[in-house]
């Protein structure tokens, strides 16, 4: 069977809530405002503005004393990966996925100490083939270089290969690019592109497994297929 590349950020793992909780914490203690909250998540475009620059903009925003950039951006880094925590249906849906002779492999953008704490603090690095980071591989989803990197941690052709996220411009731009078939976690988003599409649409990573894994290409309800 050939492989099964998976985004990490908001496709393995909810890294929305983790940061959403970091960012209620910092709101109660300094007793900071809704509005607040809402300028914090929106300051941290789901985690694809660098640390330090968002430590430097809550440093300048908020005049928190005590803390120097980097030590916010650390303790930032810190937190969100403690807060991780893997939906049950994930090592299900992956194992289910092993089984049948797929072989999983994260694709993922972002720093290697960074994703891999993530991979080892839910146990996602023991449920997978292997990952790829984009700051060790020299290369960034939608690259389509990123995926012949990946396949080559699976041991696998590209060739057959799918992949699965969230990330409209990232996950599926890239699997298109890469001449992938693909799907889309929408997270309740409408898919609006028409440069390109998914091969499918679900709600859920393990949905997203399931249809690629349990079902063949052909026999996907109408509902999911785009």
């Amino acid at each position: 069977m050939p492989a099964l590349f998976l985004d990490l950020d908001d496709t393995l793992i909810d890294r929305a809530s983790a940061f959403r909780g970091w960012a209620e914490e910092l709101v109660r203690d300094h007793r900071l405002s809704g509005e607040d909250l809402d300028w914090l998540i929106t300051v941290d475009r789901e985690g694809y503005e660098p640390r330090e620059r968002v430590a430097a903009a809550i440093l300048e925003r908020f005049g928190l004393t005590g803390w120097s950039v980097d030590d916010l951006a650390a303790d930032l880094r810190h937190a969100v990966v403690e807060r991780l925590v893997l939906a049950a249906e994930v090592p299900r849906a992956l194992a289910a996925a092993r089984d049948a002779g797929w072989v999983p492999v994260v694709v993922t953008n972002g720093a290697l100490v960074q994703q891999e704490r993530k991979l080892r603090r839910t146990g996602l690095d023991r449920l997978v083939a292997g990952w790829v980071v984009s700051e060790a591989a020299g290369c960034a989803k939608p690259d389509p270089r990123i995926f012949d990197l990946a396949a080559r941690v699976a041991g696998r052709p590209l060739d057959g290969a799918w992949m699965i996220g969230d990330s409209a411009a990232n996950d599926i731009g890239g699997a298109h690019a890469a001449g992938l078939d693909s799907v889309w976690v929408h997270h309740g988003r409408t898919w609006h592109d028409r440069a390109f599409a998914p091969s499918v649409i679900v709600d859920t990573c393990p949905a997203a497994i399931d249809h690629v894994v349990v079902q063949p290409r052909s026999g996907l309800p109408d509902s999911v297929r785009r």
